[in-house]
């Protein structure tokens, strides 16, 4: 396998960094829109709700998250090790403060109380802009967020359409959180059901991207 120059990681690091911000731009959306988590949120909400923590562990979702993703992580590890880089820890350090930032900017629009009637599509909105991010993300070949993995490797060893994969991954974690305790709501379904197949219909577009943003960089590159 050919190794990558230093320039090259650089330029598929800025691309999944493009992609991350896309993605929890729409991860933010679909929070804001208050009309419950995503499936892997729902999984860890139930988890943390369920297991008998230690009261000197001090758990929170947000450290129970980063546990789930760390397990999910070091199964990756010992299965595939290829299909975990850089781009991995960027997503499970990063995408906490990025979804922070959007929501500083964009919670004062959703501070009135929007109808439902607009909070669907505001929901299915942020739904597709996460899928085209995501896809982005795994394009850059720079690794992937641990509970994105799940699905893109599941996917690629069982040769099945990545869209129906990501769909039974969702709603395993949204019925394994369900019966842990965790809270489904219409947003937990139209995500389950929304981001595996609109990633599938990106993917396309995110590689031709992705291979435009690498071949300039060749371009450049030859002219130096």
């Amino acid at each position: 396998m050919n190794r990558r120059s230093p320039r090259e990681t650089a330029v598929r690091v800025i691309l999944l960094l493009a992609g991350l911000c896309i993605a929890h731009l729409g991860v933010t959306v679909f929070l804001q829109t208050d009309l419950g988590s995503d499936p892997f949120n729902v999984f860890v909400q139930g988890l943390f709700r369920a297991m008998p923590w230690p009261e000197w562990a001090g758990m929170t979702h947000g450290r129970t998250h980063l546990l789930v993703s760390l397990v999910i992580l070091l199964v990756l590890l010992a299965v595939d090790r290829s299909y975990v880089g850089i781009g991995t820890v960027l997503c499970m350090a990063l995408g906490g403060p990025i979804i922070d930032l959007f929501t500083l900017l964009l919670a004062p629009l959703f501070r009135s109380g929007l109808p439902l009637g607009v909070r669907v599509p505001l929901l299915a909105a942020g739904c597709v802009i996460l899928a085209f991010g995501m896809t982005i993300v795994i394009r850059s070949q720079a690794g992937t967020g641990p509970n994105d993995l799940v699905a893109v490797v599941l996917s690629d060893k069982w040769k099945k359409p990545f869209g129906p994969v990501r769909i039974g991954v969702d709603l395993t974690f949204a019925l394994v959180g369900l019966a842990l305790g965790g809270v489904v709501g219409l947003g937990t379904v139209i995500c389950a059901f929304l981001v595996g197949p609109a990633a599938q219909l990106f993917f396309p577009v995110s590689q031709r991207l992705c291979q435009a943003a690498l071949d300039q960089f060749a371009g450049v590159c030859s002219q130096i």
